[in-house]
């Protein structure tokens, strides 16, 4: 970091909409830089077990993708900045528009993109929090290890949720699959997958309500919101994937977001802020998947442009 420097574009986050942003920046001859906190590139992608449906990379975990798109812009000569982003003002000079404020230092820059990518979702029910790091975890293929041979419960009905069952089958004896509605959500080959193992079990209509223990889980009590029947699982580790919330709260007030924290911007991923862009997860739209992410990355610096 180099006082007063002023960069054409600062892209905020490094998953697959900031380093797509970061390919094309740099190939366009933008003096750009990607800040980020974690100096592992990757955001949510790179705790997927499995991608199949990147085109042209079929079968490459999470991790190894991710490490594709790093070493990618790393030959371009892509600059990352590890600091934590606090903010974004106006800047008073002439040359740049924002400034960017992190734990280390202010960066000044002509236009900002936005890519902070979002978190998950949490159940918000009894011994969740308690219990976190201890039974309850939000990553199967980082935690699943921990659970090998034993009987888990995985909640939720959408694609991470069958994910994880499935990679979990194959290392756990036994796993619950925890779902509100009488159908998954899930992509239909995630779900041939799902059943064609003879160790998992679905709950259908059914919610967790608390999640037992003391120093680690114990189980968990489930209620069936169509017969209204309780029952208790004894499960030795809870994964959750019900959802992402979007890390967008470090810019309310500087963006038109939605209801729910996601920033309001349609294909151009232009905002309502003139030279701040959004791209990833965190915009509105209909459909989140790295595919959708990378083109955003695109999208958003030719709107920069």
């Amino acid at each position: 970091m180099i006082e007063n420097e002023v960069y054409d574009l600062l892209i905020i986050g490094s998953g697959p909409a900031g380093m797509g942003a970061a390919v094309y920046a740099v190939r366009a001859g933008l003096k750009a830089a990607v800040v980020d906190r974690s100096p592992v590139s990757g955001g949510q992608v790179q705790s997927t077990y499995e991608v199949d449906n990147y085109l042209g990379l079929p079968g490459l975990s999470g991790g190894d993708l991710s490490d594709r798109f790093r070493e990618h812009a790393d030959r371009l000569g892509v600059l990352f900045i590890t600091a934590d982003v606090q903010g974004i003002g106006s800047d008073d000079g002439q040359q740049a528009k924002y400034t960017v404020h992190t734990d280390k230092a202010d960066l000044r820059t002509k236009a900002v993109i936005l890519a902070t990518g979002a978190s998950h979702s949490l159940l918000g029910v009894p011994g969740e929090k308690e219990l976190a790091g201890m039974g309850v975890s939000y990553c199967a293929t980082c935690d699943g290890a921990f659970y090998r041979k034993s009987t888990v419960a995985v909640v939720g009905g959408g694609d991470v949720a069958v994910e994880d069952a499935v990679f979990l089958a194959g290392i756990c004896e036994k796993v619950y699959l925890i779902h509100r509605r009488d159908q998954l959500r899930a992509a239909d080959s995630l779900q041939k997958k799902l059943f064609s193992h003879e160790n998992v079990e679905v709950f259908w209509d059914s919610e967790v309500k608390e999640i037992l223990g003391g120093e680690m889980v114990e189980g968990i009590n489930i209620y069936n919101n169509k017969n209204g029947e309780q029952s208790r699982l004894d499960v030795e580790g809870v994964f959750i994937a019900v959802g992402i919330v979007p890390d967008t709260e470090v810019f309310r007030g500087l963006v038109e977001m939605d209801e729910k924290g996601y920033i309001i911007a349609d294909e151009t991923c232009v905002t309502s802020e003139k030279g701040i862009f959004a791209a990833g997860d965190i915009r509105k739209k209909p459909m989140r998947q790295i595919i959708t992410a990378v083109a955003d990355g695109a999208n958003a610096v030719h709107s920069a442009q």
